[in-house]
């Protein structure tokens, strides 16, 4: 065997049942800063216990464990084909095991099909680059929360946005009062500006790997982050739709070059069990240590 398929496996089993800790670190600020015994504070604390038992037991930290989202970025002389062949045994066997659930859908047919492989699944996002070992990031990421992601093309007239951070921002506030309580609040959101229709939504999710309160590097993206994390949370949606001062954990904004005809905004929304994780590997795929 592989020795992709213990480090692939290992990534598959954290990320389902451990949540990283600066989202955990995230829920408990967010939980003490709701009225004691609000129906916030107790929604906020019962995500709280399900991570702690999750992480104990070994177990799911949601009935949904997701579609799974790899990016790989590797040194020349990586082979995709024995990544993808390791990657996808590592699957089917964390299926097999319960940790991950049969999530995966033919949708022609409506069958399942058993374990979590099939056309389209798993994605992953290779990318070859300089050095001599091997970053693997994974996101699980749940139907709930991509069934309210959003992309609008700019100018929009009903949300009289033009083609600015102005109207970026009009977008996204649009998304979070669409999508309220159902993409599992509070939530993070990836926002891309530009690229095309594919390329926004692909980087959109790329940004979902960027840590907890990082900002954009770029001064007016960052203050857009902070400005947008503000205001939808004055929006009083809070967790799981049921009032309170946290409908939303951060905001993380990118930037990608457009066609002078399109303006697109792309909005990625993860819900409040934010599962991913990341690894550095050898070349050959031994674990060297976790990031």
């Amino acid at each position: 065997m592989s020795p992709w398929y213990d480090t692939v496996f290992g990534l598959i089993a954290r990320a389902a049942t451990d949540l990283p800790a600066d989202v955990e670190a995230a829920l408990s600020c967010a939980a003490q800063a709701e009225a004691p015994g609000s129906n916030a504070a107790l929604t906020l604390q019962a995500m709280l216990d399900n991570i702690r038992l999750a992480r104990a037991n070994r177990r799911p930290l949601c009935q949904d464990t997701g579609a799974l989202l790899f990016w790989v970025e590797a040194p020349p002389g990586v082979s995709p084909t024995a990544f993808r062949q390791a990657a996808e045994a590592a699957i089917a066997d964390a299926t097999a095991e319960g940790l991950l659930r049969q999530n995966c859908v033919d949708t022609l047919s409506g069958r399942n099909t058993g374990n979590n492989l099939g056309a389209g699944s798993p994605t992953i996002h290779w990318e070859e680059c300089p050095g001599e070992t091997v970053t693997l990031s994974l996101i699980l990421k749940g139907g709930g929360s991509e069934n309210v992601g959003a992309q609008h093309s700019l100018p929009d007239a009903r949300l009289d946005a033009g083609r600015n951070l102005d109207g970026v921002r009009r977008c996204v506030l649009d998304a979070v009062v669409e999508a309220q309580g159902r993409g599992c609040a509070p939530g993070i959101l990836g926002v891309c500006i530009g690229g095309d229709r594919a390329s926004g939504y692909a980087e959109s999710k790329r940004l979902l790997l960027r840590p907890l309160g990082l900002r954009s590097p770029q001064s007016e993206l960052a203050a857009l982050e902070t400005r947008l994390l503000n205001e939808a949370n004055q929006l009083g949606i809070g967790p799981m739709g049921v009032g309170g001062n946290t409908t939303l954990l951060d905001v993380h904004v990118g930037c990608l070059n457009r066609l002078p005809a399109s303006y697109f905004v792309s909005i990625s929304y993860m819900c409040w069990a934010c599962r991913r994780h990341a690894l550095e590997a050898a070349p050959d795929g031994r674990l060297l240590r976790w990031r």
